[in-house]
């Protein structure tokens, strides 16, 4: 099998997220304290078993050179250098030129904060009888809507889900690609829709995951927002919903095929309700299946794990002891 690596496009101005961008690069913006764009995205590959990353950088590529180095949680970092910037389209060729052998790509859009499952979209896009792949997320409308019936206005919908989808700013490449002519533009302008007219684009696709291209401060703030109460994981991400003297709400998100540490609590009863998704909850001598609705009580001093075999998002709802975890086996370095 082919090895995988990940590029990241780094190389905009960032002109609508000024004065943020004045003095360092888009990537390297927060999301929260310490917690840039460029972080979650390495810890991403990361955790999708990509242990090698070219980062395609322009403007202020110092910065990002100086906060990830050589390596940055155990993944080797390339840097290549676009001196003038002269669009995606020739920074990937760029990326791709400085490949040492024909790989398997990954590319993203440095300024995408995605919870897509990177590691299912390899072994698809391995899979596909297209070369390129991209993923696509619904489009959520920037505007809340009216519906009406005849003549009068009957409801209201605040900013939801259309049927339309968008570019979600991530590519798969099974090895080099064919640039053709083209050397310069916007790969998504120029490349992109002649290899789509030649059936040769294929797409990914996950719902109701959180995703957000960072293009203005709203965004931004939109972000931040999400992240106020949430900490990523290597299996998805936990957000603290409610936590009182009474009692702690946590929303989980397990990706599918990933699964939680093996752990215990030495004093935290919990109980799980499935909002969404499939899997089981692993003991040590037994397993309980789950689906949407279901609920499962967990002990203090039960050793588990939670695996998910669909994208799960579970409330766990438990007695206030925030940071009693114990765990016996992690599935994930950290």
């Amino acid at each position: 099998m082919m090895e995988t690596v990940g590029m990241i496009l780094c190389g905009g101005f960032g002109k609508r997220l000024r004065p943020v961008t004045e003095k360092i690069p888009k990537p390297l913006v927060e999301i929260k304290e310490d917690y840039t764009i460029l972080d979650k995205q390495i810890f991403d590959f990361k955790n999708a078993g990509i242990n090698e990353v070219y980062l395609l950088c322009g403007f202020l590529h110092e910065k990002i050179e100086e906060r990830f180095g050589d390596e940055f949680l155990g993944v080797k970092i390339h840097y290549v250098i676009e001196d003038e910037p002269l669009g995606t389209l020739n920074a990937i060729r760029l990326g791709m030129g400085s490949l040492n052998d024909e790989k398997q790509c990954i590319i993203r859009n440095g300024d995408v904060v995605a919870d897509l499952n990177i590691k299912k979209m390899v072994e698809e896009g391995e899979k596909s009888t297209f070369p390129i792949s991209m993923f696509i997320t619904q489009m959520r409308s920037p505007y809340g809507i009216v519906e009406i019936n005849g003549d009068k206005l009957v409801s209201f919908k605040e900013k939801p889900l259309l049927d339309a989808y968008i570019n979600g700013g991530v590519y798969f490449t099974k090895g080099f690609i064919d640039f053709g002519e083209f050397k310069t533009g916007d790969i998504e302008k120029t490349l992109f829709p002649i290899i789509a007219k030649e059936n040769n684009l294929g797409y990914y696709k996950e719902e109701g995951l959180f995703w957000m291209a960072i293009d203005t401060s709203k965004e931004l703030e939109t972000v931040k927002k999400e992240y106020e109460s949430r900490t990523d994981k290597p299996w998805g991400y936990e957000k603290v919903l409610i936590y009182t003297d009474k009692y702690l709400t946590k929303e989980l998100y397990i990706k599918e095929s990933y699964q939680t540490s093996f752990h215990y609590h030495k004093k935290k009863d919990e109980t799980m309700y499935i909002i969404s998704g499939a899997g089981y909850i692993e003991f040590e001598d037994s397993k309980e299946y789950f689906t949407k609705n279901d609920t499962i009580r967990i002990k203090p001093g039960t050793v588990h794990t939670i695996v998910a075999t669909e994208n799960t998002v579970l409330h766990e709802v438990s007695t206030p002891h925030l940071d009693d975890t114990t765990r016996v086996k992690d599935y994930y370095t950290r």
